[in-house]
């Protein structure tokens, strides 16, 4: 959101995910993470961004060219959405899932945010 900073406690939750995903063994676990971190960045411009160009860098990584080219998508509409409020809320920010489409918040992650 604009001109409100990420809290510490769910910057670190989402600092912890992207790490997690970089240090994943399986492809599968790295998606995990990247997805879980999405839905925490997505109030926010920059991380949410970030998090696309994570999703993007795995998808080239792995040779998925549709999953590519819905990251580039993701990537440009990323921080106007956040910027604007206009996210789905829960969307696990992957090609496979509609860019409009809300998902639940697993539940972990709905109290870290409701905390915010």
């Amino acid at each position: 959101m604009i001109g409100r900073p990420m809290p510490a406690r769910v910057r670190a939750s989402y600092r912890a995910e992207m790490r997690a995903a970089h240090t994943a063994v399986t492809p599968e676990a790295r998606w995990r993470h990247l997805e879980r971190a999405h839905i925490i960045s997505q109030p926010w411009p920059w991380p949410h961004t970030r998090n696309h160009l994570a999703m993007f860098a795995l998808a080239v990584a792995q040779r998925d060219r549709r999953e590519a080219f819905g990251q580039v998508i993701r990537i440009i509409v990323a921080a106007p959405g956040s910027a604007l409020g206009r996210y789905p809320e829960g969307n696990t920010g992957r090609a496979t899932v509609g860019l409009t489409q809300p998902m639940p918040v697993p539940d972990d992650l709905a109290a870290l945010l409701r905390a915010t």
